[in-house]
């Protein structure tokens, strides 16, 4: 069965909580975002909403527990990989100036869990 992490893993799908205030944006994604994940099929929990940041096209949580590889490409496309206690969350989708869309796929061991994203811009 897929934990929690999984779900919290799978939302850094796309966001972030601060960027610096003095230095312009380097792509129009920049920024402070809030995701909402939420589970479509398998046995992980329901939904959760999470602060993720945007900073020169990469993605980050600050959380040393998750590493998170993603960024947004070209034309707002969101491509993201999060790895936490031999559990992993693959992501994809696509985000607008102050909104995006995606799904998500989770696996741990031999459970999985999938659904979809959407974050919107603070």
């Amino acid at each position: 069965m897929l934990k929690r992490s999984v779900l919290l893993a799978a939302s850094l799908l796309a966001a972030p909580l601060w960027t610096a205030s003095a230095a312009p944006a380097a792509t129009p994604y920049d920024g402070a975002w809030s995701v909402s994940v939420i589970t479509d099929a398998g046995t992980c929990d329901r939904g959760y909403r999470y602060a993720l940041r945007i900073e020169n096209g990469r993605i980050y949580y600050d959380n040393p527990n998750f590493d998170v590889s993603g960024a947004v490409g070209a034309g707002g496309y969101v491509q993201v990989v999060v790895r936490a206690g031999g559990q992993e969350a693959v992501g994809n989708g696509r985000l607008s100036r102050d909104y995006g869309t995606g799904t998500w796929r989770g696996r741990s061991g031999s459970s999985g869990c999938s659904g979809h994203w959407e974050a919107e811009r603070h």
